[in-house]
C-alpha cells in the first residue's frame, strides 16, 4: 500500500535493500505470474464466446507471461540501464531492473482486476477505464523509481 501513496520513497527502499538478482527476479515472476493469473477470466469468456477449447488458450498465455514476457522485460531494463549509464549512473543495471520490475507487482491487484472486468464485460468502458488506471499508475511508479535512481 505504502506504493500507492509513495512510490518513490518504496523504491527508494527497494534501492536501499543492495543489488540482488534473485530479489529482481522473484518480484519479476511474482508479477507475470498475477498477470497470468488475471487472464483466466478473459481466456474463459472467449472460450465459451467462441465455442473453442480453453486449455490452449492458458497454455498460449502461460507461454507468453511466464517465458517471454520476463526476458522482453530484462530486454527494456538493459535499454534503460544503458540510457542512465549515457547520463552517467555508475552500476545502473540493477536500479534499472529493480525500478521496472516492482511497478509490475505492485500494480498487480489492478491488473487481477482488470481481467475480471473483462472476463465479466468484455470490452467495455468499465474495462478501458480500469486498463487505464493500470497504466497510469505504472508509469507513475516507474518513473517515481527512476527519478530517485537519477538523485543517487
Amino acid at each position: 500500500m505504502a506504493t500507492y501513496r509513495r512510490p518513490g520513497q518504496v523504491a527508494q527502499r527497494w534501492l536501499d535493500m543492495g543489488a540482488r538478482e534473485d530479489r529482481a527476479l522473484a518480484v519479476l515472476m511474482a508479477g507475470c505470474t498475477l498477470v497470468f493469473i488475471s487472464q483466466w477470466p478473459v481466456l474463459n469468456r472467449r472460450a465459451v464466446l467462441e465455442d473453442v477449447e480453453l486449455s490452449p488458450l492458458l497454455g498460449a498465455s502461460l507461454m507468453a507471461w511466464i517465458f517471454i514476457a520476463p526476458l522482453l522485460f530484462y530486454a527494456i531494463s538493459f535499454v534503460i540501464g544503458l540510457v542512465l549509464r549515457a547520463m552517467g549512473k555508475e552500476e545502473p543495471g540493477y536500479p534499472a531492473r529493480i525500478t521496472l520490475f516492482w511497478p509490475l507487482l505492485a500494480t498487480s491487484p489492478i491488473i487481477l482486476l482488470y481481467g475480471l472486468t473483462v472476463g465479466f464485460t468484455g470490452d467495455s468502458p468499465a474495462a478501458t477505464a480500469v486498463g487505464l488506471i493500470w497504466c497510469v499508475l505504472f508509469l507513475w511508479f516507474w518513473i517515481s523509481g527512476l527519478r530517485r535512481v537519477l538523485k543517487a
